[in-house]
């Protein structure tokens, strides 16, 4: 497909996480973002980490995020703090990465200014 990652739409998804080839040529898309799994045995998950200059930055940050996976109908895990949001995605129906992930972390890209 020939479409930017950030102007796909998610659809639901199903059957088998995606293959780690297929997930480091999108990575490969998506600077700074890496793929990370907290064991071996742990579903790998699309992460990357926002720093901001206050709690104010961050939580908008954060409120974007939530208006991105509402309308994507995908939802992240984030650990917020002062000036610091992770963001990680993975998709659960599949159990590991899906296209959705890297459609989401392209769209959150998008919207992400540095302030720091």
């Amino acid at each position: 497909m020939n479409t930017p990652l950030h102007e796909q739409h998610c659809s639901p998804q199903h059957g088998h996480a995606m293959s780690a080839a297929d997930a480091q040529l999108l990575l490969a898309q998506l600077p700074g973002w890496s793929i990370q799994a907290a064991t071996p045995s742990a579903v790998p998950c699309l992460i990357k980490s926002f720093r901001f200059v206050d709690f104010h930055a961050t939580m908008a940050f954060v409120n974007a995020i939530a208006q991105i996976a509402h309308a994507q109908d995908h939802h992240p895990d984030m650990s917020v703090s002062y000036n610091l949001c992770t963001v990680s995605w993975s998709t659960h129906s599949v159990n590991g990465l899906s296209i959705s992930d890297f459609i989401c972390a392209a769209r959150v890209d998008r919207q992400f200014t540095p302030t720091v």
